[in-house]
């Protein structure tokens, strides 16, 4: 008697492993289909002769390409010595001829470490999928520009590389108004990329970082950003800004930024610097005051002495920001790259241990 495909289904989800559900595939047809479908719906690859293995299953047959959602790639070298030595030398091809097979993908994160070259963005030539969410670790050259033009559902993106001048290739190199039309979240290693990603799109949340740290450098990097921001086509709701010179100048001039462009929108903002003068502390507190959005601030205190990483200490803190910035019911205070969540629910103070502070802007 043939099994029920609700039937299969439930009896797949109960199977704990991944080499069960595999055998559980060849017991009968019944099973096939709902363990293939579990089998293959998110891969995460980061062994080379197993990568090289599925990628080709994939590029074979198409029944099961179609079943994959999620994938994601791992390419691992060995020492920094001899990048790029660990992978065989047709990794990258198999990869590529699976992503074309895989129409149906709609999550890709490629992770490339250990030095070996990012150059492999041409592995995107010829794919049809439209994507969700793309965490990309390739160079940003004609070939990822091209893709990025494809893509017309891209929500969520994380890109490690930008190049101001990317050569040209055999078509536009030229990121087009249609390209990434959806992109709400987005996390880039350099400003100048999100000066590029963000205009006429409609991005909410934004995490990136400075990389000037003279003075008027910095203070023209911080301004350009905010400019190109506002041309974002929704109001911006979280900013995360790292600056590895943080210092109370820097702070400032962002907070002055952001009011003057009239961000008032904005319900996460980070990383400002704390100062320990009590007059400084209070000019903070007054920008912030006028920001009447904001619920989550991100404040950095490693330059205090004693530190203030005691519960005590941090609850203490948390009131008086609190005290004039009543909207703001969440700080993550930053100690040496170290961070603490402090809340206030119904009135009382807690330092969250629990919830994942690195994905805050992405939720408020």
């Amino acid at each position: 008697m043939p099994i029920p495909l609700e039937a299969g289904r439930l009896i797949v989800g109960y199977v704990g492993n991944r080499a069960d559900i595999c055998t559980l595939s060849r017991v009968s047809k019944g099973f096939q289909v709902p363990a293939e479908r579990a089998l293959y719906n998110t891969l995460d690859l980061r062994d080379p002769s197993t990568t090289i293995t599925i990628c080709r299953t994939l590029a074979r047959q198409g029944r099961l390409s179609s079943l994959v959602e999620a994938l994601t790639i791992v390419a691992r070298g060995g020492s920094t010595d001899h990048s790029g030595e660990s992978l065989p030398p047709d990794y990258w091809h198999s990869v590529a001829a699976a992503l074309r097979r895989s129409h149906r993908l709609r999550f890709l994160n490629i992770y490339i470490e250990n030095g070996l070259p990012k150059s492999q963005a041409w592995i995107l030539q010829q794919c049809t999928f439209q994507l969700s969410a793309f965490h990309c670790d390739l160079d940003w050259d004609a070939d990822l520009i091209q893709f990025f033009n494809r893509q017309q559902a891209l929500r969520d993106l994380y890109i490690l590389d930008y190049n101001d001048h990317v050569p040209e290739g055999p078509s536009d190199t030229l990121l087009q108004p249609s390209g990434l039309a959806q992109l709400s979240t987005l996390e880039c290693t350099f400003t100048e990329a999100a000066n590029v990603l963000i205009p006429g799109r409609p991005v909410v949340h934004l995490k990136t970082c400075l990389s000037s740290s003279q003075e008027d450098a910095k203070r023209r990097e911080v301004l350009l950003l905010i400019s190109k921001i506002r041309l974002s086509s929704v109001p911006t709701r979280s900013i995360d800004l790292g600056d590895p010179a943080l210092d109370e100048l820097s702070s400032f001039t962002l907070l002055m930024g952001i009011l003057d462009s009239r961000l008032f929108n904005l319900r996460y903002l980070g990383t400002l610097l704390l100062p320990v003068g009590g007059r400084q502390r209070l000019r903070l507190y007054g920008l912030l005051m006028r920001m009447r959005q904001l619920d989550c601030l991100e404040l950095e205190v490693s330059h205090w002495d004693p530190e203030p990483t005691s519960d005590a200490a941090l609850r203490s803190l948390f009131g008086e920001v609190h005290l004039y910035c009543e909207t703001v019911t969440r700080v993550v205070f930053v100690y040496e790259f170290e961070r603490f969540l402090v809340t206030i629910v119904n009135g009382t103070r807690t330092v969250d241990e629990d919830t994942n502070v690195e994905l805050l802007w992405r939720e408020v």
